[in-house]
């Protein structure tokens, strides 16, 4: 297993739900957690249904790219913090919010702008935000589910143009049912279209560690024959991810993912430096 660990997904001030933390803020609890280095993926939606803009005060929620790496910068330079085999360092990236109809506006934003790396996510579908509930109104779990992955599925398949396949199982965070985890069993031929698009195209899989914690007496699970088909299929890249939107939480439970990576055959992990894939 590797020693050196990097979290590949995180949120700053930049992001409209990012407030109670800032760069710097999180990239030091994250060196001082032992992590090799941080890449902040502030959000990037250009639609935000009407159930949820009601109350929001940043619609659409994207945010001052070209401030956010000038800021990155500034962290890295005070600190020392450069890009070195042994050494801590902050990556540009961004969480692209992919929705049908945004697709213009996405390939637009992504072609003004460089990062180390892009994570490619489903927040919003079918005009619903499943935060707030909506999206699970009138289906039962493996609708609910199954449209999910469907969607991340095509979209992601149209955009090409990303590094990581975000919390694909984001969908079972915020669900009613008591069926708390999306198993690879239950909708293996979405898995299979999607993991193989992946595997084909050098694309790291998400283990997001904020999915796996305990919502309102419901705590999923990350289903191990999820990786286990990866690998078969020929994926290499696994990426870690806290998701975090406040300083004490980059690096959230790395060591036990890590070490079930590991156990499954995936003995290096992967982080992205100029949108090229390093794994180790």
């Amino acid at each position: 297993m590797t020693d050196r660990l990097f979290d590949n997904h995180n949120h700053s001030q930049f992001s409209f739900d990012g407030k109670k933390t800032t760069i710097e803020r999180s990239a030091v609890s994250a060196k001082a957690a032992g992590l090799s280095g941080i890449c902040f993926t502030d959000h990037c939606d250009f639609y935000v249904p009407p159930m949820k803009a009601a109350f929001e005060h940043l619609v659409p929620e994207t945010f001052d790219t070209d401030a956010q790496q000038k800021e990155i910068d500034r962290v890295n330079g005070e600190h020392g913090w450069t890009v070195a085999p042994e050494g801590f360092h902050i990556y540009k990236g961004v969480e692209i919010g992919l929705q049908k109809k945004c697709r213009e506006q996405i390939r637009e934003y992504l072609s003004a702008h460089n990062f180390d790396q892009i994570i490619a996510s489903v927040h919003y579908l079918d005009d619903t935000d499943p935060f707030y509930g909506g999206y699970y109104e009138g289906k039962d779990w493996k609708r609910a589910y199954g449209h999910y992955l469907e969607t991340l599925y095509e979209e992601m398949k149209w955009l090409e143009d990303f590094d990581i396949m975000g919390h694909f199982d984001y969908v079972a965070r915020y669900a009613p049912y008591p069926q708390a985890s999306i198993l690879y069993r239950d909708f293996s031929d979405i898995f299979d279209e999607m993991l193989k698009f992946l595997a084909q195209n050098g694309k790291a899989i998400e283990i997001n560690t904020k999915t796996y914690r305990d919502y309102k007496g419901r705590t999923p699970v990350l289903d191990k024959d999820i990786l286990l088909r990866f690998k078969d299929l020929g994926g290499e890249a696994i990426s870690l991810g806290s998701d975090s939107h406040d300083p004490g939480r980059p690096g959230d439970r790395f060591k036990e993912f890590a070490e079930l990576a590991d156990s499954l055959g995936f003995s290096r992990l992967a982080h992205f430096e100029n949108r090229r894939l390093i794994l180790e």
